[in-house]
C-alpha cells in the first residue's frame, strides 16, 4: 500500500488525471458488464403485492351468495369472498373441482363431494381455527331447500335433489333423475352455519349483519366497508389458503358510484372499470391511458313472439317477419357485431351467414292469412271482372247516374233470354226486326233499382232461376266514375303483367298499387306503407313490450317497427317505465312482442326457456304467476320437449350434439322467436395492471376467476441454470 501510495505521489498531475479516467472507465465497464449480464440471463416475473382499484356503477347491497341474481356489484364482490364446491374455468370451459373433489356414479345421479384439507373460513384465528365441514355444505344447500327460503328461483336448482352426509368432510347430493348440468349448481359460494344460527330461513335476505361483514372461504375477505358522499368503497384482503391458485394481489378495492359521470370524476385513482359504455360512435368512454377489453357472455336478444296471440299462432306469418328482418341494420344502429340465429349458442355457427330477404319474406307473408289491402282489393277487382266477362250479359262495370237517370242493357236474344229478367225487370224486345232485347234498370227506387257502389245484378229465367249475374258499380260523382274506372284498367294492366302479355315499362306489381277511399290508384313516395289485413279485415297490428334499460333496447324496438312497417305490419313499441312495471307485464305476458335478453349462463342450459313446462299459466290470478316462467314465447313442443330433456340427461357428447342439431331445426321450423345479435361488452384496466386474461366469460364477475394471474409488482430473477457464478463463464461468449 506504501508502495502505490509512493507511486501517486510520483505521478504528475497530467498522469493522475489519465489514471483517474482509465479507473472509472473501468469500473463503469464493469458495472455495464455484469448489468448486461444480469438482463441477458434474467427474466422478469410477476411479484406478489399491490392492490387493484377497481370503479363500478350500481348499488351495494348486502355481500350473500343466495341472493346476488339480480346484482352484477355484488356478484363480483362476491365471487372473491366466498368459494364453491366447484368453479367455472374460463380458460378450458369446463367445471372444475375448487374447495372440494367430486366423484360421480355411472348413472350420473349420485354426486359425492369430499371437501380438500385445511379449508378454512375467513373468521378462523390460531386460537379459534374455523374448519369448513360438511355441515357448512348441508347448512348452504339443504336451506336453499326449504319452502320459506326467499329465492325461489335458486330453490328451482335443488328440487328433486336429496342431500346427505356422510362424514366430517364428505356430502352426497342423489338426483331423482339424470342432469348433466348439476355440477354448474356447485359452484355456488358456501355460507358458514354457525353465522345464520336463530334465523329462519323467511327472513335469510333480511341478515344485512353478515351481508356487510360476510365470512367467506374465498380468496379475499372482506377488510371494510367505507361509505362517502361520492361512492361506496369496499376493501378485500387477500386470505392465506391452503389450495391452488395462489393470488399475488394484496388487496382489491371495489369503488361503487351512483353513475357514470362520478366514475369519471375520480378515473384517476382508479386501475380497472368495469362495464365502461360507449358513446354514439360506438367508441368506450374511457381515458387512452386504460386498455380496453371487449367480449360476450353467452347471452342473447331476441324479439319473443307471444304464441298465445291468435294472429301469431301463423307460423307463416312468423317466419314472414323473421326473414324480412335486417339483423345488420339492428346491429349497426347499436354498434355489436355478434349476430345470431339460434338460442344454442353451444352450436358450431362457423357455417351460418344470416342473410336478409325481403322478397323471401314477402313471399311468407303472402302465404300467411294477412295480406296487404292492396291485394285483397285487386283481387276483389279482378273477380268481379271474371264474373261480368263470362256471363250472358256484359254490361258497363262502372256507371255514373245523373239524378233520375236509368242504366239501359241491350243484348242479342239466345235460347236462356227468353222470359228472362235482370233484378226482376223483363227483357223487352229490341227495335223490330233486329232480334235484340233491352232493359231499363232504374237509379235509387223501383223495381231492380241501382243504388251508389257496387251492385249485384242477378239474371233469373221464367222460374226465378239464376242464369246469370255481374256487378255494376254506381259512382257518385265524376271524380269517383274515373277512379273506379282507372281501377278497373289497373286490375288489367295487372294481369297483363302476371300472365306475361304485357311488355316495357308499363309493368306493374303490388308494390306500384296504393289503397285511396277504398280503390286502386298508382303509388307515390309520398305514400305511406300499406298494413296487412286479415280476412276479417282487420289490421296487422302489433304491441312489442322492452325495458327501458339499457337504453339500446329502444333503439332496436323502433328500428323493428320501421323495417316491420315496409312488410306491412304496424308495430306500437311500449318501453317500460319502471323495472318493476316490466317485470310485472312480463309474468302476465302482456305483450305480443317481447323485446327482452337471455342468459344461458356457464352449463348453455336452453331447458328453462324452451320447454313447455317453463310456460306462464294465465288465471287471471296474480297469485298463480310462477316467477320462474321463463318460456317468455309460450311455446309448446312435444319434438322440442324430447330433444331439451335428452340434452339435459346425457353424458355422451355425440347424443348430445345430435339432439342440439335437431332442436336448431325445430326451433328454426317453428320459430317461436327472433334472435338478433349477443351483446359485447367493454371491460377496461390500466396499462400497469399484468396477466390479464378473460378467457370464455358466463358472468361479468367471471374475469376474476383469472385473478390469480393479475399482478402490479414484478421482479427479475435468473433464467434457469444460471447465478452470479456463471459471470466468469458468460465473458468469453461477448467474443464470439
Amino acid at each position: 500500500m506504501r508502495r502505490i501510495l509512493q507511486l501517486l505521489s510520483a505521478m504528475t498531475r497530467w498522469e493522475k488525471l489519465v489514471l483517474t479516467f482509465l479507473i472509472v472507465v473501468l469500473l463503469s465497464s464493469s458495472a455495464g458488464l455484469v448489468r448486461l449480464f444480469y438482463l441477458k440471463n434474467s427474466t422478469l416475473v410477476s411479484a406478489e403485492g399491490g392492490t387493484y382499484i377497481e370503479g363500478t356503477v350500481g348499488e351495494l347491497l348486502p355481500l350473500n351468495p343466495w341472493f346476488i341474481v339480480r346484482n352484477d356489484v355484488n356478484r363480483d364482490i362476491v365471487s372473491l369472498v366466498f368459494a364453491g364446491l366447484r368453479r367455472y374455468n374460463t380458460l378450458t370451459r369446463e367445471i372444475e373441482n375448487d374447495l372440494a373433489t367430486m366423484e360421480v356414479s355411472r348413472d350420473s345421479k349420485i354426486y359425492t363431494v369430499r371437501l380438500k384439507d385445511n379449508i378454512y373460513w375467513h373468521d378462523s384465528t390460531e386460537e379459534r381455527p374455523h374448519l369448513v365441514t360438511a355441515d357448512d355444505i348441508l347448512f348452504t344447500f339443504k336451506t336453499i331447500q326449504d319452502p320459506q327460503f326467499p329465492n325461489e328461483l335458486l330453490r328451482q336448482n335443488f328440487r328433486g335433489v336429496r342431500i346427505d352426509k356422510v362424514d366430517d368432510r364428505t356430502v352426497r347430493f342423489t338426483l331423482d333423475k339424470p342432469y348433466s348440468y348439476f355440477p354448474s349448481n356447485l359452484t355456488l359460494g358456501l355460507l358458514p352455519q354457525v353465522s345464520f344460527d336463530g334465523i329462519p330461513a323467511s327472513n335469510l335476505d333480511q341478515a344485512s349483519d353478515f351481508g356487510f361483514s360476510p365470512v367467506g372461504a374465498g380468496p379475499y375477505r372482506v377488510k371494510s366497508v367505507v361509505r362517502t358522499d361520492m361512492s361506496t368503497e369496499v376493501t378485500l384482503e387477500r386470505f392465506p389458503r391452503a389450495i391452488p391458485p395462489v393470488h399475488k394481489l394484496d388487496g382489491i378495492v371495489f369503488r361503487i358510484f351512483a353513475d357514470y359521470s362520478s366514475l369519471l370524476l375520480d378515473l384517476r385513482h382508479l386501475d380497472g372499470v368495469r362495464l365502461v359504455p360507449r358513446n354514439d360512435d360506438g367508441q368506450p368512454i374511457i381515458a387512452k391511458r386504460f386498455t380496453t377489453l371487449k367480449y360476450t357472455l353467452p347471452q342473447y336478444v331476441a324479439l319473443f313472439f307471444n304464441l298465445d296471440r291468435p294472429a301469431l299462432q301463423d307460423v307463416k306469418l312468423r317466419i314472414g317477419l323473421q326473414q324480412g328482418t335486417d339483423k345488420r341494420a339492428i346491429a349497426d344502429a347499436i354498434h355489436e357485431s355478434l349476430i345470431i340465429d339460434t338460442p344454442l349458442l353451444e352450436l358450431d355457427a362457423g357455417d351460418w351467414h344470416y342473410k336478409f330477404d325481403s322478397d323471401a319474406a314477402q313471399g311468407a307473408l303472402l302465404a300467411s292469412r294477412w295480406n296487404l289491402p292492396e291485394r285483397v282489393r285487386l283481387q276483389r277487382v279482378l273477380e268481379l271482372e271474371d264474373a261480368n266477362d263470362a256471363g250472358l250479359i256484359h254490361p258497363p262495370p262502372v256507371v255514373l247516374f245523373e239524378e233520375g237517370g236509368s242504366l239501359t242493357i241491350t243484348g242479342a236474344y239466345v235460347p236462356a233470354l227468353r222470359l228472362a229478367s235482370v233484378n226482376g225487370v223483363a227483357l223487352r224486345p229490341g227495335p223490330a226486326g233486329s232480334g235484340s232485347w233491352m232493359v231499363q234498370m232504374p237509379f235509387l227506387s223501383g223495381t231492380g233499382a241501382l243504388f251508389y257502389g257496387d251492385n249485384l245484378v242477378k239474371v233469373t229465367d221464367g222460374k226465378k232461376r239464376i242464369l246469370d249475374s255481374f256487378y255494376v258499380f254506381v259512382a257518385k260523382d265524376h271524380s269517383e266514375f274515373d277512379r273506379a274506372y282507372g281501377e278497373r284498367r289497373l286490375a288489367r294492366l295487372y294481369r297483363a303483367t302476371k300472365d306475361g302479355s304485357q311488355e316495357g315499362d308499363q309493368k306493374i306489381s303490388i308494390g306500384d298499387l296504393a289503397l285511396d277511399a277504398g280503390m286502386l290508384r298508382m303509388r307515390n313516395k309520398a305514400d305511406p306503407a300499406s298494413v296487412r289485413v286479415n280476412e276479417k279485415g282487420a289490421s296487422l297490428e302489433l304491441r312489442l313490450l322492452t325495458s327501458d334499460a339499457p337504453e339500446s333496447y329502444r333503439i332496436v324496438a323502433n328500428e323493428i317497427a320501421r323495417q316491420w312497417l315496409s312488410l306491412g305490419a304496424r308495430v306500437k313499441v311500449e318501453v317500460a317505465s319502471s323495472p318493476q312495471e316490466f317485470q310485472d307485464r312480463l309474468l302476465r305476458r302482456d305483450y305480443d312482442i317481447l323485446l327482452f335478453g337471455q342468459s344461458l349462463l356457464d352449463n348453455l342450459d336452453s331447458y328453462p326457456y324452451w320447454h313447455s313446462s317453463s310456460i306462464q299459466k294465465l288465471t287471471g290470478q296474480n297469485k298463480d304467476l310462477r316467477q320462474d316462467a321463463y318460456n317468455l314465447s309460450q311455446y309448446v313442443s312435444f319434438k322440442a320437449d324430447a330433444e331439451l330433456e335428452t340434452i339435459r340427461r346425457t353424458t355422451d357428447e355425440k347424443e348430445r350434439q345430435a339432439s342440439l342439431s335437431h332442436l336448431r331445426e325445430i326451433l328454426k321450423t317453428d320459430a317461436p322467436a327472433i334472435f338478433l345479435y349477443s351483446p359485447q361488452y367493454i371491460f377496461a384496466h390500466n396499462k400497469d395492471i399484468f396477466g390479464i386474461e378473460l378467457g370464455s366469460l358466463s358472468l361479468h364477475s367471471d374475469r376474476f376467476l383469472t385473478l390469480h394471474k393479475w399482478y402490479v409488482k414484478r421482479e427479475r430473477v435468473f433464467k434457469p441454470g444460471v447465478s452470479w457464478g456463471s459471470f466468469f463463464r458468460w465473458l468469453p461468449s461477448l467474443l464470439q
